[in-house]
């Protein structure tokens, strides 16, 4: 099957994908599957969590028009009558055939007036490539290349619009040419395309509806061709691609009643995988012991795997006498919903129909609640709960089938929570990683009531007993204090907070108080999450002592979760990116959000939360204060350049410090952008690392520089600057050269483009930043010492009768003035960065100081 099946089909047996096997392990494991005749390759677990399954990606039922080869004869005529169009955008997938390089037309409307209306045509050129050419009123636009000829399907769309002549072509999603001025003649704007014509696919009109010519005719495949008459935007091909037909002004849509088909020309229908972003998922290759990424839509081989300690509470639950529960269930229902044997049994094909039924059984028995559930009755109920949180609900399905399924769904979650069945909990607590396991599978589950919010219907609530679930732009899920209390707390009701540090920096409760009846919050936008800040109010329940709220990030965006699962003690809070803003007995209000800025670059330690407010200014300190020392630094650096300056090493030592810090500045006030794509995020981090490292190098050997000249001198000049670039360059690269190698995969912060703090990575900056600012330190005070001794002696020669008074004036200049020249040559005002978890005063002085280095 393919990967996200394999998953889902392990985690449904609480177990896991095979995990890349280390070391001895590969070629042991390597002979162990051969020797059960499993040959090439297996599905690996992702490391970084299960990928998310595209939404939009689906099978497509449709019919395709095939076109064997180059004819004058097979075309298809399009019935639908096309009105004259100021605007249009025309779309399709098509196979190309690769057989032939002749230029060949997709299709071609013609009107009487005029036989070359509108009309796309291509070829494949010598390297390889599908050009186009769009031609309106006769007018052509050159031939652009848009996508291989590899045989494979490919998605296009062609746009055109009056106002300026404006045309596009788009393939597999991405924009591939654009212009003006197609049909613009002279001064005189261009025509609108002419409507009531002839619309053939697959033939060149050289007359009104036929004079076909062989070598002008399509050869390929070709399916989904919409015409609208307007321009669509880039969102709304990306939905066409996807499958999904954007209604609004549509003049004509796919569908084999509204056309006229040559006799000759075959009509198939198929399974049409619909395209979408190409994931590719780590395999282990059995033969050669070896790793490989393939496309997660393949169908290989899977492996689940258990851990031993879950292995044993699954085996021990499956030996208890009874499973009342799903014999009566699966009696009930005339079929089976919970397998006995949970795992080993069948788990069966879960569609909508099945899924309401099967619940609809099982509340109905549990509402009896005659007995407590057993350890093995609880996980078949998991069980069914995953298959159907697992349940892909399509576009267009009713609203009354949905409703329905989510009332039965927290019902039945509910059910499970109640207090008599805690012991079935605690029993097979390592297997299911406490009650939070339940939120998790109801967070899938509330994604597809988005599909019922309508213009008129913006709000739509599910609740049943304590649980419930809502969707309003911000999808939140609530379950009632006591069900959820009872079993994170355990065996009592003891309200300490037993802080324990975390694996990301927040704060794990061993024994935790739910204070609020919000669990999980997510913002979407089109089925998926999106990336922002959320402002919350909690109201804080009558029930519970209030000792204070922890604020927390619900998945505001992919690579951030409300729940952290470990297994000794069935999750943890997670307090990276929220703040406090105000804290109240009765409310308060949280701000979550993920910033960067200067404060964080020394930052070894959690801070302490900050407003949104606080967050806001250290950010705009930092842009203001980076963009302002930039635009110096490069004024100064073009000066080094051009005013002729004389060449000399102090020259050369600032030029190459200037160039460091100028790069490092302008990654740090963009690093925010490139949050979005993991892999630009992974590389910014890297060269962030290289150049702040570079600059502190060069601060190194500013710091050299000013020793040899002052207090000593070692070497000779020639010597000095080989020294000095193999510490200013070379040093850095080493150090971000040797961090990668040893953890590339915790080498990036999950809240912000710079090093992990919680993997003590940061430390491969931190570390040699305090050793270059403490040979920093130590030079700057025996540059004052000398300067100050210097001055000393000057004063008492130059004015051996004057008072005290003006000779300690002249000393404190002499001390006074190289400290503040040199403390941000020499990068000094760095070390007030390992405070700023103290304060947020350290923070601001931490970012004016050295923003404006």
């Amino acid at each position: 099957v393919d990967w996200w099946h394999a998953d889902r089909h392990c985690e449904q047996r609480f177990a896991q994908l095979l995990s890349e096997p280390r070391g001895s392990e590969r070629v042991a494991l390597s002979k162990l599957l051969q020797s059960q005749h499993v040959r090439g390759s297996v599905w690996l677990n992702d490391m970084n969590g299960a990928l998310a399954r595209p939404k939009r990606r689906q099978n497509h039922i449709v019919p395709v028009l095939v076109f064997e080869e180059k004819t004058d004869t097979k075309y298809v005529k399009v019935l639908s009558d096309i009105p004259a169009l100021s605007a249009v955008t025309a779309c399709a997938h098509l196979q190309w055939d690769t057989r032939t390089q002749e230029i060949a037309t997709i299709f071609s409307y013609a009107v009487p007036a005029f036989i070359n209306e509108f009309q796309l045509r291509g070829f494949v050129d010598e390297e390889g490539y599908v050009r186009f050419a769009l031609i309106v009123h006769g007018h052509h636009s050159p031939y652009l290349p848009v996508f291989r000829a590899d045989g494979h399907w490919h998605h296009f769309c062609v746009t055109w619009q009056q106002e300026n002549g404006t045309w596009a072509i788009y393939a597999d999603g991405k924009r591939r040419a654009s212009a003006s001025g197609l049909c613009a003649v002279g001064l005189s704007a261009p025509q609108a395309i002419y409507g009531h014509g002839t619309f053939i696919i697959g033939q060149d009109q050289d007359s009104l509806g036929g004079t076909f010519k062989e070598k002008e005719s399509f050869s390929g495949n070709i399916t989904d061709l919409h015409i609208w008459q307007r321009v669509l935007s880039a969102e709304q091909i990306e939905k066409v691609r996807s499958c999904h037909v954007v209604e609004q002004e549509l003049v004509f849509g796919w569908s084999s009643n509204a056309l006229e088909v040559e006799s000759t020309v075959q009509q198939v229908t198929v399974q049409f995988l619909c395209p979408g972003p190409v994931e590719e998922c780590r395999v282990f290759e059995v033969g050669s012991s070896g790793f490989s990424y393939v496309s997660c839509l393949q169908s290989l081989p899977f492996i689940c795997c258990y851990r031993k300690d879950v292995y044993v509470q699954l085996k021990e639950a499956q030996l208890e006498p009874g499973a009342a529960l799903a014999a009566r269930v699966n009696a009930l229902a005339a079929r089976t919903v919970i397998p006995e044997n949970i795992l080993t049994g069948d788990i069966q094909d879960m569609n909508l129909s099945i899924a309401i039924g099967s619940l609809d059984v099982l509340a109905s028995v549990l509402r009896e609640g005659k007995t407590p559930l057993e350890s093995s009755d609880l996980l078949g109920v998991l069980q069914l709960l995953k298959q159907v949180a697992d349940v892909e609900v399509q576009d267009g399905e009713e609203p009354e089938i949905l409703e329905q399924l989510s009332q039965y769904y927290v019902e039945v979650t509910g059910l499970i929570l109640e207090e008599h069945n805690l012991e079935a909990w605690l029993s097979v607590s390592q297997v299911i990683r406490g009650p939070m396991a339940v939120v998790e599978l109801s967070d899938r589950v509330v994604s597809n009531l988005a599909l019922l919010l309508t213009a008129g219907r913006t709000r739509i609530t599910v609740q049943r007993g304590s649980v419930g679930l809502s969707r309003v732009i911000v999808k939140n899920m609530w379950f009632g204090y006591g069900s959820l209390q009872r079993c994170l707390a355990g065996t009592g009701s003891n309200t300490n907070f037993q802080d324990v540090a975390a694996p990301d920096g927040g704060q794990k409760y061993l024994s935790t108080m739910v204070g609020t009846a919000v669990i999980s919050s997510a913002l979407l936008s089109d089925h998926q999450e999106m990336g922002t800040s959320v402002r919350y109010r909690l109201q804080h329940h009558h029930q519970v002592p209030w000792q204070g709220a922890l604020c927390r990030p619900g998945p505001l965006r992919r690579d951030t979760r409300v729940l952290h699962s470990l297994p000794e003690a069935g999750g943890m809070w997670s307090t990276a990116g929220c703040s406090v803003v105000t804290s109240l007995p009765d409310s308060t209000a949280c701000f979550c959000n993920h910033t960067t800025n200067f404060a964080v670059l020394l930052q070894v330690y959690e801070a302490q939360q900050r407003t949104m407010k606080e967050e806001l200014m250290l950010q705009t300190l930092t842009f203001i204060g980076c963009g302002v020392s930039f635009c110096a630094l490069i004024i100064t650096f073009i000066l080094f350049l051009v005013v002729g300056v004389p060449k000399s090493e102090r020259a050369t030592v600032h030029k190459n410090l200037i160039f460091a810090l100028a790069a490092a500045e302008a990654l740090l006030m963009f690093s925010e952008l490139a949050k979005t794509s993991q892999v630009v995020c992974f590389t910014v981090t890297a060269f962030l690392h290289l150049f702040f490292m570079a600059a502190f190098s060069w601060m190194l050997v500013e710091g050299l520089l000013l020793w040899s000249k002052v207090v000593a001198v070692n070497m000779s000049e020639d010597k000095r600057m080989k020294f000095y670039y193999v510490t200013g360059w070379g040093l850095p690269v080493v150090v971000v050269g040797v961090t990668l190698a040893a953890s590339s995969n915790k080498y990036v912060a999950d809240e912000h483009c710079w090093l992990n703090a919680q993997s003590d990575v940061i430390w491969a900056f931190v570390g040699p930043v305090l050793v270059i600012l403490a040979v920093n330190t130590f030079v700057l005070f025996r540059v004052v010492m000398v300067t100050v001794t210097s001055a000393r002696r000057r004063s008492k020669m130059l004015t051996p009768s004057s008072s005290l008074e003006k000779q300690i004036g002249v000393q404190m200049w002499a001390t006074a003035k190289p400290i503040l020249v040199l403390l941000p040559v020499l990068g000094l005002t760095w070390l007030c960065g390992v405070l700023v978890h103290l304060s947020i005063i350290w923070a601001y002085v931490f970012i004016v100081l050295n923003s404006l280095q």
